[in-house]
Order: C-alpha cells, then sequence, then structure tokens
C-alpha cells in the first residue's frame, strides 16, 4: 500500500567555504540550502523562472523560521525533504527538513511562508494562483494533508523562562 510522504527534490553538498570559524556549516547556508529546496518545489509545481518570465508571476517569502539541530561539517551530502502544510488561494506554508546523506540523522529545518505576487507592474501585488497552479497545489495538499504535521512545525521564538531582572 502506497503511504504519502514529503517530496525529496533537492540535495547538495556543503561546500568548503560555507565552513565557519568554529568548524561547522555558516547559518546563511542553512538557509541557502532550503531556499535552493523551495525553488526545486516551484519548479516542481510549474512555478520556476519559466513561470514568471513567461506569466509575470512568482512567489515571495513572508517568513521563515529555521531550527539548527546538529552540526554540518564539510563534503557533508545533504538531502532535503519538503512538506507543503497549507495553502490558500494566494499563500502556501512549506516545511523544509535537512538530513545528512551519510548518516541520515536530521540536521535542521525550516518552515516558510511564501505569497504568490503579479510582478507584471511597477508595483509587485499579491494575486491569486491560477487555476492549473491552484489544482495542482490542491492536489499536493490532498496529498500532504495525510502526513503528519512535523514536530518542527509551528514553533515560535520564545524565552522558555524569563530573565531573573524580570517579574
Amino acid at each position: 500500500m502506497w503511504t504519502p510522504s514529503p517530496f525529496f527534490l533537492h540535495s547538495e553538498r556543503v561546500r568548503r567555504g560555507w565552513i565557519d570559524y568554529n568548524g561547522h556549516m555558516h547559518e546563511a547556508y542553512y538557509v541557502l540550502v532550503f531556499g535552493n529546496a523551495t525553488d526545486a518545489l516551484y519548479d516542481h509545481l510549474g512555478m520556476g523562472r519559466a513561470y514568471r518570465e513567461k506569466r509575470q508571476f512568482s512567489n515571495y517569502t513572508l517568513e521563515s523560521h529555521v531550527n539548527f539541530l546538529k552540526e554540518v561539517g564539510v563534503k557533508v551530502p545533504l538531502r532535503v525533504t519538503t512538506q507543503v502544510l497549507a495553502a490558500d488561494d494566494k499563500c502556501m506554508q512549506i516545511f523544509h527538513a535537512m538530513y545528512s546523506g551519510e548518516t541520515r540523522d536530521m540536521l535542521a529545518t525550516t518552515e516558510v511562508m511564501v505569497l504568490h505576487v503579479d510582478t507584471s507592474g511597477d508595483e509587485v501585488r499579491a494575486e491569486p494562483f491560477p487555476r492549473d497552479v491552484a489544482e495542482r497545489l490542491e492536489g499536493v495538499m490532498e496529498e500532504h494533508s495525510q502526513i503528519p504535521k512535523p514536530t518542527y512545525a509551528g514553533r515560535v521564538i520564545a524565552m522558555r523562562r524569563p530573565p531573573a531582572n524580570q517579574p
């Protein structure tokens, strides 16, 4: 029996220039890898570069939240899975999980909210997904809604307890 699972659309290897003075991947490159995975999702959904050039629509990131779970060293092969958590007529909520291609450990996650926009005018404005894109997205949502919500989805940044100098 077939079981729905997140998409596997992106992989890449950690480059030497991505390693910081602590000897592991700099936080900016986690975001880069996740951005590349988001682009792979757009391509998969027919909303990549060609979509922008031909139809003058794109997606802009409104918000993202990264969880850094394990240190990542040089040349580690990275595998990123992607799950669409929610969508409406103009927005998508996307969840990526980054894994080591060597150990299969989860290294980091990110949750991203994107807005569909019309780029044809002088001012970019929010615009509903065209019918064909909305139908593809509905199919993905039907499949991905059967997958449990990831543990790290929906987290917020907050102090666990107030600092000593606050009531």
